[in-house]
C-alpha cells in the first residue's frame, strides 16, 4: 500500500477509518439478524416437513381408495401461491400466505362422505410443500445475503480498518520526523546568525 507522507493524506486517512469505524457497528447488526433468521426460518422448516411427513403416513392408507373413488388430481393442482415480503435486516425474503384451489365439483351424492375430508387433507400437504419451497427460497436469500454481509465485514476488520491505522501511524512518524528535522535545522540556522552577529559585534 503506497501512501503520501502529508498533512492532507493524514486527514483523508483519519476520515476514512473515522467512516469505517461508524458502519461496522451496523454491518455487524446485519450479520448478527441475517443468522438469526436463518436459525428462526431452519426451524420453521424442520417443524413443516415433519409435519408433511405426518400426513403422508396417513394418507398411505386412505389416498389410493380416495383417487378411486373420484378423479381429484385436478383439483390438488395450485389456482393461486399468495406470498408476501418481509424485510430483514434490509432484505425482501418471501413468506407463504395460502394456496387458493379451484372449486371441487363432484356429485355430493354419488360420492362418498370421506372424499372431502380426504380431500382437503391432500390440500393441506400440497400446501405444506408450496410453503416449505417458499422457505428454503427465503433460507437461499438470506444464506446469500449474509454471505455478501460477512465479506464486508470481514474486510472492514482484517483489511480497511488496521490500513487506515498503519496509514495514519506512518503518516505520523513521518510528519513527526520532518517537525523534529526542522526544529534541529532552526537551532543550527539560529545558532549561526547568532555566532555571526557575535563576530561582527567583536569586530
Amino acid at each position: 500500500m503506497k501512501i503520501k507522507l502529508t498533512q492532507g493524506e493524514l486527514k483523508r486517512q483519519r476520515d476514512s477509518l473515522q467512516r469505517y469505524e461508524r458502519y461496522l457497528p451496523t454491518l455487524q447488526l446485519k450479520k448478527q439478524q441475517l443468522q438469526l433468521e436463518i436459525l428462526h426460518q431452519q426451524s420453521a422448516l424442520r417443524e413443516r416437513k415433519s409435519s408433511l411427513s405426518g400426513k403422508e403416513k396417513s394418507a398411505e392408507y386412505w389416498s389410493g381408495l380416495l383417487i378411486e373413488a373420484v378423479e381429484i388430481r385436478q383439483w390438488l393442482s395450485p389456482k393461486k401461491i399468495i406470498t408476501v415480503k418481509k424485510n430483514v435486516a434490509g432484505v425482501d425474503v418471501p413468506v407463504f400466505e395460502r394456496v387458493e384451489f379451484e372449486p371441487a365439483e363432484y356429485d355430493l351424492f354419488l360420492t362418498p362422505l370421506w372424499v372431502d375430508t380426504g380431500l382437503e387433507t391432500l390440500r393441506d400437504m400440497v400446501s405444506l410443500l408450496e410453503e416449505i419451497r417458499i422457505i428454503e427460497k427465503g433460507i437461499s436469500v438470506l444464506k446469500h445475503e449474509l454471505r455478501i454481509t460477512t465479506q464486508r465485514v470481514n474486510l472492514f476488520e482484517k483489511v480497511k480498518i488496521p490500513e487506515a491505522k498503519e496509514a495514519i501511524r506512518l503518516i505520523k512518524i513521518y510528519i513527526g520526523d520532518q517537525m523534529t528535522n526542522a526544529v534541529g535545522r532552526s537551532k543550527i540556522a539560529k545558532k549561526k546568525i547568532e555566532e555571526a552577529n557575535f563576530k561582527e559585534v567583536a569586530a
